[in-house]
């Protein structure tokens, strides 16, 4: 006899495999939920705590990697792409790409065509970092090993964009960070290109306190999303921003330190000498 959870789990594997097989009409939610015989309401809710999100984003998902297939390795058009995805028109793909990805379609298809990026190498306290900036912002930071390769991953993200090897303002306040308090956060503009749920993701690590800590379930609680700690951990394994957006200030609920995308030791690392600074900071005060 399969216990309720086994029950639970085969309706929400269905209801996957009904919503990848079915992208193309659109299902809604009373449909999905008619095909594993549960209510609308009872099947949001199951689903969500499953999957880590809701069946309407799951779709989206699903929808969105097609709709960037047809784009990027079929060259097909922004109309064909909304038709072919089963949307009505390019204004509703012009809203997924929004909603998901953080950018418009256009800008999606053409990776960043038009965009003018100033980039620098230099050392933090915690090893090498390439910046990187347009005109809206900060667009990445990163510890590296090698400038090539450094260079190769920002290039990678905006393949078409134009690069000048130059130090800027939005630079130097993002390198003062190491120095100054991070109250001064809001003096830096971010220019970051994520979909609506790794956005939230970042804005929260945003509000974690220097020298505090919060685990993966309390920013899945702070975005209102309690049950998808999975994929808030994978939003923060995506921070373009290292270290101004503090992903290695996220632990396990058990206290262990879990994974970083630079490495465990320089996570430790950053972790002691923000602690150190706020005590310093205290004992000062």
């Amino acid at each position: 006899m399969k216990t309720q959870d086994e029950v639970n789990f085969n309706r929400i594997a269905d209801a996957i495999n009904y919503i990848q097989a079915n992208f193309k009409n659109q299902p809604g939610l009373e449909e999905i939920a008619d095909k594993v015989n549960l209510s609308p309401f009872h099947f949001q809710r199951l689903f969500s705590e499953w999957a880590g999100t809701t069946p309407k984003r799951f779709l989206q998902y699903i929808s969105i990697g097609y709709a960037k297939k047809l784009l990027k390795e079929n060259d097909a058009s922004l109309f064909t792409t909304a038709l072919e995805t089963g949307l009505s028109g390019t204004s509703r793909l012009h809203d997924l790409f929004i909603s998901i990805e953080g950018m418009t379609p256009g800008e999606y298809k053409n990776g960043g065509e038009n965009l003018s990026i100033d980039y620098s190498f230099t050392q933090s306290p915690f090893g090498k970092i390439i910046v990187a900036s347009t005109k809206k912002g900060i667009c990445h930071i990163s510890f590296y090993k090698d400038e090539i390769i450094a260079l190769e991953n920002l290039q990678h993200i905006f393949p078409f964009a134009t690069y000048k090897h130059a130090a800027n303002v939005e630079h130097q306040k993002a390198l003062n960070i190491f120095n100054n308090d991070w109250n001064e956060l809001n003096q830096i503009k971010l220019h970051l290109k994520g979909s609506d749920f790794q956005l939230k993701v970042w804005e929260a690590l945003l509000k974690i306190p220097m020298g505090k800590l919060s685990t993966y379930g309390s920013i899945a609680g702070h975005i209102k999303m309690p049950g998808a700690s999975r994929a808030v951990g994978t939003a923060i394994g995506k921070n373009p921003v290292a270290f101004l957006i503090p992903c290695h200030r996220v632990i396990q609920s058990s206290g262990v330190l879990g994974g970083y995308h630079w490495g465990t030791d320089r996570k430790t690392a950053i972790i002691g000498w923000e602690a150190s600074k706020v005590e310093l900071t205290a004992g000062i005060g």
